[in-house]
């Protein structure tokens, strides 16, 4: 059965919470930066003119040379000395809330339906571990180069045969993120990973609950 287009009124019927107006756009930048951020390894790392491995000693005598004195050779105008100032290792991570966070989803998940970009199919499995049958199977549903495969879980056969495809990612309905709904051409989402969407854009329950 081929893929059909994600309109507004299914992605509603299905119980995912659009969001219609301009609502959630500073959430979805503040998510992105800080998905970007998280992955610097900040490693950068230079050497003060303490951490140089260069004898102590002055290079040559207070006076009577002719030169402007100097006291040590790591100074940092020479070569080979210590830097001023320069890169250590840091960490670049940022805090955002779990509310920022869910906004965000929902903010590029409603973007990308109201765009006509998510398509749905009852279910995406390969027969075979086969790339071209992954292929195959992929081009019946949309001719997008660029597509974001969502199911609730993936058999091995799909998983191993679509992972050589590097245009086309998979991911479950659980961990996809916000980052991945925007970068792609196409979302291509099979009918259980659709239910799991829409509990993703429904406010949390309430903490008042004893379990």
């Amino acid at each position: 059965m081929s893929a059909k287009v994600l309109t507004k009124a299914a992605a509603k019927e299905a119980g995912i919470e659009l969001i219609e107006d301009g609502h959630g756009t500073q959430a979805v930048h503040d998510t992105i930066v800080a998905m970007r951020a998280a992955r610097r390894s900040g490693s950068a790392n230079t050497k003060t003119k303490a951490e140089v491995d260069l004898s102590g000693a002055k290079p040559w005598r207070q006076k009577g040379t002719g030169r402007a004195r100097a006291g040590y050779k790591s100074s940092p105008i020479w070569r080979g000395g210590g830097v001023v100032f320069g890169p250590k290792p840091r960490d670049y991570s940022k805090k955002i809330s779990k509310s920022v966070r869910r906004l965000a989803f929902r903010k590029a998940l409603s973007e990308r339906i109201k765009g006509g970009d998510i398509l749905t199919i009852d279910k995406f499995a390969v027969p075979e571990l086969k790339t071209k049958s992954f292929v195959t199977l992929l081009k019946k549903q949309t001719d997008a180069r660029k597509v974001l495969l969502v199911s609730d879980a993936f058999d091995q056969n799909t998983l191993k045969s679509g992972r050589n495809i590097k245009p086309v990612t998979l991911a479950t309905a659980s961990g996809v993120n916000t980052e991945q709904l925007l970068a792609f051409e196409k979302i291509l989402v099979t009918q259980k990973a659709l239910e799991r969407l829409a509990e993703r854009t429904r406010p949390p329950r309430s903490s008042g609950s004893t379990e």
